[in-house]
């Protein structure tokens, strides 16, 4: 107490009363911290006690003993008042007389100071009791009763920790032994247990921490570094008699089990030999979600959106979205047809997107489930971003209107490395979703693995701790719990803006799906798992004991539901024709035709007038804010930029800059995401000024073009591919009218993001009947930087479009744009920046969307020749899909004798070494500038064009990568096989690229030498 051992010399004797009255007439408030006015007029001596944490023990107990002495332990009360009247701490102790003293002998005892008694005893004893609550705080968890089945400890550990008083030598572990359970101690501010009481006997302490921690909820909180946020999660669980329901509140709760439960009971009867990865042992969880929703609504929550695994995905779509049954029921019928485009998806795959009155808070909401991959956890990222993106349209900055509910498996979530990368968005300025409620379907088991051998980490949920997120673990067959640290969940989101996880600890009824045998592998389990009694049996005896239903009302709640699915089934069998766009989980309002088609199949013109291009150019080339001091070399790359507009020319960054300006003074957002985009991997882009001299003080040019223009969110994102890309794909499903852009830092690093562009990306229309305009900027090119930066891997992208190799289309009148609204996705590889300027202007103003694939430059990006002028930028310009030959070969076709087909920067290379031998009128060179849709009018038009040529493809790629597999078949089909289609380039290898700078320019040469030797091909057969 100044701790009692620095000042106790020099206090003056002070009653309780008199501390209380001189404070409160002074006005001040009585506080935490001792005053310099607070003495003791003991000697100091030297007290253990007084030292080190047992000051503030003995701090707190004093500052209680002052605003009222009744507050404390009679011991306690005796002790301060005697070290004001004079006692030396060590003597100021004195014990409790004896029962049966006479009044004198008590007076006396009262009105004496006593010889040196055993206070540190006393001390040690709070601080033990002290130490002991803080012990269940952390590691009550350890013990709660988690497993329905009892078989499985939830921390995967038998052992209960030393220092809980259920551990066989609990107490003495603190000092303490039986003869102390019936002591009164005085509570720390650190929990709630007391209620209204300040002082407990130890008993019941330990039993009051046990019921709070140690039944059906276990809680981990301790490890959160907000005194604030575990003082509020203390008192919602330490509360006596906090979990109390009403019986209102009991029978709702029922009736949503009965639902879970006779909906998965149902299925069974009717397709009992169908996979439909059904939610027995986990029936709880729909009455869980429900609980998070209604309390969210109630909270101001308008729109959730949600992401989940297979397991429980049609009671989820039946009971929680509410899909009409007979079209979840007619799913199951293998005659149903498919009308729309695409290729379709299973059942328990397909997503939904609803808007109704929640039936509690009596507000409109809005429930979208994702649509997803079997791919566990892939989902996660995506629905974030959705959710970001609705958030921002919305202006909801504080996550208020709209959150996020993600469903996990516990082998995933401990498994899965996407679950980390999404965790670490959540806190980021450009990605945070202001708190999103994982719920862990808890099976205690991986398919056939057993979680023993599943993961490292006591549970499956310890990933959650890195963001200091609360994990509530609860027994799923106690439903008052779930339903309780549910509603905790959506309080807490609420409240604090973070994530959250419960974990519902259950048991899978069946195998992995239905046709599953899970007795192989795991025997003991599921012989426990046939004696148990089912959730809604449990529930429905115990409310039935407790007078709150009887017998009669819950079997007519059953029966009422099961009527309802009879009658959705009769209905379902009159479903003849499967419409995925009923599952569509992203609609966009108004921007197709009523029944899902493009308003328009043209595209017009993406080019700009000179007055918009020089303004946005002035922008890019100036700071448009005063007082702000940008680096010297920045300073240099401005005064480029404006000597570029001054000369109508721009460079790839520039041409970047008029793409951007030009939407965002049209309405549309646009939002460039990735690695270092702000100032751009190669240091070209600048979108983000830094002021030299005030730290963190930024300007973005682009956000002061226009009065009225839409907003540009420019974000270095996390050093994550696979998280980062699938946040952006689930921004760019929230509209339609905004421009996402991810930009990988290499396109060599895509491939950790693999995942989201095989089974989102590439099928996602054709699965799910779900546009989507997302671009991804992928740099890309052979420069000597070795294997892991030089390929963005375009064969892979190739592979998975979807036009047909041998089929030549027609060429209508609409055939340009008839051709990227068949396809799967667009894959350019632009050569100037004019193109790219117009490729992202097209991306937009198309009449439907597609994913864009755009190989970008590097060393192009400050290349002489890679400049365009306006005149290529100008109205009634457009994005070239190919840039034919329009040099000295042009003017005499028939006397050119190579017609050489490339790609991208390889082009500059070629023109150079033509010019350097001097064969511009042997050698016709034309760009393929959008790979797919393949431009067959335009190769069939050059080849026609240059009919005494040969054909070759020309790249710097392997020959077993790149582009060539691809555009072989193509171009041959384009001329009906007439002639060969030579092969220019590197050799097959393995690896993308050479990691020697030497043999990097041996092999260029090489393919140079052969590109112009016009003698390369003679005596090859065909």
């Amino acid at each position: 107490m100044h701790r009692l051992r620095t000042c106790a010399a020099k206090l003056r004797p002070l009653t309780a009363s008199q501390t209380v009255k001189n404070v409160s007439h002074s006005g001040a408030a009585v506080s935490r911290t001792f005053q310099q006015w607070r003495f003791y007029t003991a000697p100091v001596a030297a007290e253990p006690f007084l030292s080190g944490t047992s000051s503030n023990y003995v701090e707190e107990m004093y500052f209680a003993w002052l605003e009222n002495p009744q507050s404390v332990h009679k011991s306690w009360d005796v002790f301060f008042r005697n070290a004001n009247m004079g006692a030396a701490p060590g003597t100021a102790y004195q014990s409790p007389p004896p029962l049966g003293a006479s009044l004198a002998s008590l007076s006396q005892a009262q009105s004496m100071v006593v010889a040196q008694p055993n206070v540190d005893k006393l001390v040690e004893d709070h601080l033990a009791v002290q130490s002991l609550i803080r012990a269940y705080q952390i590691r009550g968890h350890h013990v709660a009763q988690l497993d329905p089945l009892g078989i499985l400890d939830a921390d995967l550990e038998a052992s209960v920790p030393a220092n809980l008083a259920t551990s066989s030598n609990g107490l003495a572990f603190y000092g303490l032994d039986e003869s102390d359970l019936d002591k009164v101690f005085h509570l720390p501010t650190t929990t709630f247990i007391g209620g209204n009481e300040t002082a407990l006997p130890l008993r019941e302490i330990i039993q009051r921490m046990e019921m709070s921690y140690c039944q059906h909820i276990g809680v981990e909180f301790m490890f959160i570094n907000d005194l604030e946020q575990c003082q509020w999660i203390r008192q919602k669980f330490e509360t006596p008699r906090a979990m109390q329901f009403n019986n209102e509140e009991k029978r709702t709760l029922l009736a949503r089990l009965i639902r879970s439960t006779r909906f998965e009971e149902f299925l069974q009867r009717k397709w009992s030999s169908e996979k439909r990865f059904g939610l027995e042992g986990c029936e709880v969880l729909i009455p869980a979600l429900k609980t998070i929703i209604d309390k969210s609504s109630e909270n101001g929550v308008e729109n959730v959106i949600m992401g989940m695994p297979h397991r429980g995905r049609l009671n989820v779509l039946a009971n929680v979205i509410r899909k009409e049954l007979e079209q979840i029921f007619c799913q199951f019928d293998s005659k149903l047809e498919a009308a729309d485009e695409g290729t379709g998806d299973v059942k328990y795959h397909l997503g939904m997107y609803h808007r109704r009155i929640n039936r509690v808070s009596n507000k409109n909401i809005t429930l979208s489930l994702m649509a997803n991959p079997s791919h566990l956890e892939a989902v996660d990222p995506v629905v974030q971003g959705k959710t970001k993106a609705e958030q921002f349209y919305l202006s909801d900055t504080e996550g208020k209107q709209v959150m996020s509910i993600l469903l996990h498996g516990d082998a995933a979530f401990a498994g899965q490395g996407i679950v980390y990368e999404t965790f670490h968005l959540s806190d980021l300025p450009s990605y945070t979703t202001h708190g999103t409620i994982h719920v862990v379907v808890n099976n205690q088991i991986g398919f056939t693995t057993d979680p023993r051998v599943a993961r490292s980490s006591p549970y499956p949920t310890d990933v959650a701790r890195v963001v200091n997120a609360p994990i509530f673990h609860v027994n799923g067959d106690d439903p008052e719990a779930v339903m309780y640290v549910c509603n905790v969940a959506a309080e807490w989101r609420n409240t604090f803006h973070k994530d959250v996880v419960v974990d519902l600890v259950c048991f899978r009824r069946n195998g992995h799906n239905e046709m599953d045998e899970p007795m192989f592998t795991q025997p003991l389990m599921y012989k426990q798992i046939k004696k148990q009694k089912p959730v809604l049996k449990k529930y429905a005896e115990k409310l039935t004991s407790e007078g709150v239903v009887t017998q009669q009302e819950f079997e007519e709640e059953m029966a009422k539901y099961d009527k309802i699915c009879e009658e959705a089934y009769t209905r379902s069998k009159d479903e003849k024709i499967m419409h995925i766009k009923h599952w569509l989980d992203s609609p966009w309002p108004g921007f197709f035709t009523l029944d899902g088609q493009p308003k328009s199949m043209t595209c017009p013109s993406t080019g700009l007038t000179e007055d918009m291009l020089n303004h946005i150019g002035n922008i890019a080339s100036s700071v448009p804010i005063e007082d702000f001091t940008i680096h010297g070399g920045l300073t240099r790359i401005l005064k480029s930029r404006g000597e570029m507009v001054k000369n109508r020319m721009v460079d790839w960054a520039l041409a970047e800059y008029m793409a951007f300006g030009s939407l965002l003074n049209e309405g549309i957002h646009i939002r460039l995401s990735g690695q270092d985009v702000e100032r751009g991997t190669f240091s070209h882009r600048h979108h983000v000024l830094h002021d030299q001299n005030v730290d963190k003080k930024t300007c973005i040019p682009m956000n002061h073009l226009w009065p009225n223009q839409a907003p540009y969110t420019v974000c270095n994102s996390s050093l994550s591919e696979y998280g980062v890309l699938g946040f952006e794909l689930g921004f760019a499903m929230a509209s339609p009218n905004a421009l996402v852009l991810w930009e990988a830092q290499f396109g060599d690093f895509h491939n950790t993001a693999q995942c989201i562009i095989d089974q989102f990306i590439s099928p996602g229309q054709a699965k799910w009947v779900r546009q989507n305009g997302i671009v991804l900027l992928l740099p890309h090119g052979m420069e000597g930087m070795g294997p892991e930066h030089s390929s963005a891997r375009p064969e892979r992208f190739l592979q998975m479009c979807n036009d047909d190799p041998d089929i030549v289309p027609k060429f209508t009148e609409d055939f340009v744009v008839r051709q990227l609204y068949d396809t799967n996705w667009i894959v350019v590889n632009c050569s100037t920046p004019a193109n790219y300027f117009h490729v992202l202007r097209r991306q937009i103003l198309l009449p439907f969307r597609k994913p864009l694939i755009i190989f970008t430059p590097k060393s192009l990006l400050r290349h002489p020749d890679a400049k365009s002028s306006f005149d290529t930028m100008l109205p009634g310009t457009e994005f070239l899909r190919g840039i034919v030959e329009d040099g000295v070969a042009a003017h005499k076709p028939q006397d050119v004798k190579r017609l050489l087909l490339c790609t991208g920067k390889v082009y500059y290379e070629l023109a150079k070494e033509r010019k350097t031998r001097d064969l511009q009128a042997e050698v016709a060179i034309t760009r393929v500038e959008q790979l797919s849709p393949f431009p067959f009018d335009i190769i069939e038009q050059e080849a026609k064009k240059y009919c005494n040529a040969e054909i070759a493809w020309c790249q710097e790629e392997h020959k077993n990568q790149g582009y060539y597999e691809y555009v072989k078949p193509r171009i041959r089909a384009t001329i009906h096989r007439e002639r060969p289609v030579w092969y220019v380039g590197r050799d097959p290898a393995s690896a993308p690229a050479t990691g020697n700078k030497n043999t990097h320019l041996q092999e260029l040469k090489r393919f140079l030498d052969t590109s112009f030797n016009l003698d390369a091909f003679k005596n090859l057969g065909k």
